[in-house]
């Protein structure tokens, strides 16, 4: 174990190169020219030595436990009513998931990175912000997460009512196909690890440092929209860890039914947002050939 804690700046990243994601991803030296940083080792065997490591994900853990609980509850209550005047409605239960990670990632991205999606590590790993070792073990925290979340969900609400609100599993709705499903999670998903990209680019910091920004901010705001736009398709789950607990604790057959869609879709929405800004926004293959 180090001897000593590590600067919170750098948040999940021992190495001052590499930028967190979260508002310490912003910081930077306005009197200096900005310096692409290099791409983060494929492993990193020193982290598992690491206490800043293990805080990490345990950190992801907590915040995606909490996101699963608060979300879950929010979604069953709307679900339990019988009349939706008198609940938050569709807008709510947007509201509830947008503002669940604006306050989550304000609170974690010194510390992990705020990730809280499985989605989210995957599209930073493949624009090689992260490490394998580490990407790996945010996801696995990540779902553990989500999975404790819902069951503690599961224990308030008591079993019986549990299955009869739906457990806040998602599933693609009648009427929509699951090619529909699929497009919606794509998307969505594009929109929000997008958004994750371009509110923590250190490089568009350094340029408008005119203009501030709180990363958490537009990161809730896409995850609220994005809701908005699809809870009736999918329920939204733009989050593989939030689709596999709820399934898991659920455990219907018709949770597990279009279950895949709940990865994939995630998974290649994240790819689709991490190549178009590595290679449209950044250009970072053409700049190495130069």
């Amino acid at each position: 174990m180090e001897g000593k804690e590590e600067d919170v700046k750098l948040g999940a990243n021992k190495f001052s190169e590499r930028q967190p994601i979260g508002t310490s991803a912003q910081t930077q030296d306005e009197g200096k020219d900005y310096k692409e940083p290099p791409p983060a080792p494929l492993f990193e065997p020193g982290e598992l030595t690491s206490w800043s490591f293990y805080r990490a994900g345990i950190a992801e853990f907590i915040a995606t436990f909490l996101f699963l609980y608060i979300t879950i509850l929010t979604v069953m209550g709307v679900v339990k009513s019988p009349s939706k005047c008198s609940t938050v409605g569709i807008q709510g239960i947007a509201w509830a998931f947008g503002g669940t990670i604006f306050a989550l990632v304000y609170r974690t991205a010194g510390i992990s990175g705020g990730h809280i999606n499985p989605a989210v590590t995957f599209g930073l790993f493949l624009a090689r912000k992260l490490s394998l070792t580490r990407a790996v073990f945010y996801i696995v925290m990540q779902t553990l997460g989500a999975i404790a979340g819902a069951a503690v969900v599961k224990g308030f609400e008591k079993s019986r009512n549990f299955e009869l609100l739906g457990g806040g599993a998602n599933s693609v709705a009648h009427g929509y196909t699951k090619g529909s499903g699929l497009g919606a999670e794509i998307v969505g998903t594009l929109v929000l690890v997008y958004t994750v990209f371009s509110a923590t680019d250190a490089k568009r910091s350094a340029r408008d440092s005119h203009v501030p920004i709180l990363a958490p901010l537009p990161i809730g705001f896409a995850v609220f929209l994005v809701h908005l736009a699809t809870i009736p398709i999918t329920g939204t789950g733009i989050n593989p860890a939030r689709s596999l607990g709820a399934a898991i604790i659920y455990n219907k057959k018709h949770a597990w039914d279009d279950h895949w869609i709940f990865w994939v879709g995630p998974f290649i929405g994240a790819a689709l947002a991490a190549l178009y800004h590595v290679v449209v926004i950044r250009a970072i293959p053409f700049k190495s050939k130069s």
